[in-house]
């Protein structure tokens, strides 16, 4: 077991330093960390093995909120991830059993793709959307507002700008892409739902003022490419997220995409007219993050693109020597921030997941 060197040095916060490595300010004085979420396992496995919560005290109500905000301090982040609660749309979900080391005893839930719960009009008029006005839908964001530490800021998001995803999972991808032949006013019709829904979300979330940088999530492609044609892309989805980051920068914060998949068909429309400031997920199978950074990567930043496959499967070694590659080419004028290339699931071994941490601890260009 590694005694990781590089997470037992002092870490410092500096949210305005994460922000101006975003913006691409020039090359940081240090390694900044990121990533769209852990799973609940690999959080709470952390804070037991390095006793990050033996402080607070369990019957406090606020005892998850403060082990959070130590897990990310431990792990070197600036910032903790926040967004509205209670706003989950029904959907058809199916459940099968967790067969990762650090298992969900819920197991994993997926989206029945061949029908979701509109398929027609009726159903669209009946469907009961949450209210996004809801009071309580603020609840964790006001907390943080009032009890985060001063040295840190609050990312909005989590369940934010799902265009591309709700649209697929409320008709069920199958039906979609039937729909887009046969029903497209009723595909236009959902898509303005939801982009109104978010509309109002993030209209809610810039009412925070240490909310500093908005980060949408929304998977658009696989492997190969998008998941509905360029075309119905640009007609359907990127018009929410250009809504999404114009609203940030008028509110003078970046805006982040997360987006599995193969999206080189729009990336000149996510870079030059819905403006996105970050692109987040990278796999290998798909490009190199390292790559990126001499192509689109001059002209907004990339986050993480350590690949997760790789983070499973590889020994220390390799994967501090690939950190260090990575960090050594994407540095350089600011606009990277480390760490996986999706996110920290909780079949990646924790030892794996730390070695990457720590070796962006102890990097020095």
């Amino acid at each position: 077991m590694s005694c990781f060197r590089g997470l037992q040095k002092t870490f410092q916060p500096n949210p305005q330093g994460l922000i101006d490595n975003i913006w691409r300010n020039g090359t940081p004085n240090r390694v900044y960390n990121i990533e769209l979420f852990q799973d609940p396992e690999i959080r709470d496995t952390v804070a037991e093995r390095f006793n990050l919560a033996a402080d607070i005290d369990r019957g406090d109500p606020d005892y998850e909120r403060k082990k959070y905000i130590a897990v990310q301090r431990f792990c070197g982040f600036d910032y903790v991830r926040v967004g509205l609660i209670g706003l989950d749309l029904q959907l058809n979900w199916e459940n099968v059993a967790d067969t990762a080391i650090l298992e969900h005893p819920d197991g994993r839930n997926y989206i029945n793709e061949h029908r979701g719960p509109i398929t027609n009009w009726q159903e669209f008029e009946e469907y009961p959307w949450p209210n996004p006005h809801a009071p309580q839908a603020t609840r964790e964001l006001e907390w943080y507002q009032q009890y985060l530490p001063e040295d840190m800021c609050i990312i909005g998001s989590g369940g934010f700008a799902h265009f591309a995803e709700y649209l697929a999972w409320l008709m069920g991808y199958e039906t979609l892409c039937y729909a887009l032949y046969d029903q497209r006013d009723l595909v236009g019709a959902i898509a303005n739902k939801i982009k109104e829904f978010f509309h109002i979300g993030l209209q809610r979330i810039l009412e925070f003022d240490r909310v500093k940088i908005i980060w949408g999530s929304d998977d658009m492609g696989f492997k190969t490419g998008l998941l509905i044609s360029p075309k119905d892309t640009r007609t359907f989805i990127l018009p929410g997220h250009q809504l999404m980051a114009e609203m940030s920068h008028a509110a003078g914060r970046p805006y982040l995409l997360h987006s599995c998949g193969n999206l080189s068909d729009i990336m000149d429309d996510l870079l030059e007219k819905v403006k996105i400031d970050a692109k987040h997920s990278f796999e290998d199978t798909i490009e190199d993050v390292r790559q990126v950074k001499r192509t689109y990567g001059q002209r907004i930043a990339l986050l993480g693109g350590i690949d997760v496959d790789f983070l499973c499967r590889s020994d220390e070694q390799a994967i501090r020597t690939r950190v260090h590659q990575t960090l050594d080419i994407c540095q350089q004028g600011g606009g990277y921030c480390l760490g996986t290339g999706n996110s920290v699931a909780n079949y990646i071994p924790l030892d794996n997941y730390l070695t990457m941490l720590d070796e962006g601890r102890l990097y020095t260009s």
